[in-house]
């Protein structure tokens, strides 16, 4: 099973996880992500995070990353549900979750499809702070994040 939704709704973690695998006695693991709104960014307070995205095309680059991440590691199941539109710190975000016989495959997909997720799939992040909205840039951390997967 593979789900990708790009949705403004909040998720409940448990049923998502749950439904993931549901019925699946070949699974041994189960790992997943939970991305957060933070009340601080570069130093500055954050009131409001609003993501913005490409319809079709945003999907499309997560398909793609899943489909990398399925090529690597013997999964059964892949959700990522990425939230757009206007959230407030402490609100989630991204849940990307992957199960797999072994703990080993399931904690790397997981993390591949997160540091590809973060460079490669057209978001954009505005930031309400007191001095005003800003665009959040690309960080170096996460290309370097990505980076480390060309050797794997």
């Amino acid at each position: 099973m593979t789900e990708i939704r790009v949705e403004a709704a909040d998720f409940d973690v448990s049923a998502e996880i749950a439904r993931l695998r549901a019925g699946d006695a070949r699974v041994g693991a189960v790992v997943s992500f939970v991305g957060t709104v933070r009340d601080m960014n570069d130093g500055d307070c954050v009131a409001e995070l609003e993501l913005e995205h490409y319809p079709g095309m945003t999907e499309k680059a997560l398909q793609d990353i899943v489909e990398q991440a399925r090529g690597r590691w013997p999964l059964y199941g892949v959700l990522v549900i990425h939230r757009i539109g206007p959230m407030r710190p402490l609100d989630q975000i991204v849940l990307v979750a992957c199960t797999a016989a072994h703990r080993g495959e399931a904690f790397a997909a997981c993390e591949f499809i997160m540091d590809y997720l973060k460079t490669d799939a057209p978001f954009w992040k505005k930031e309400q702070t007191p001095n005003g909205a800003r665009w959040v840039d690309a960080r170096v951390t996460d290309d370097t994040a990505r980076a480390k997967w060309a050797n794997r």
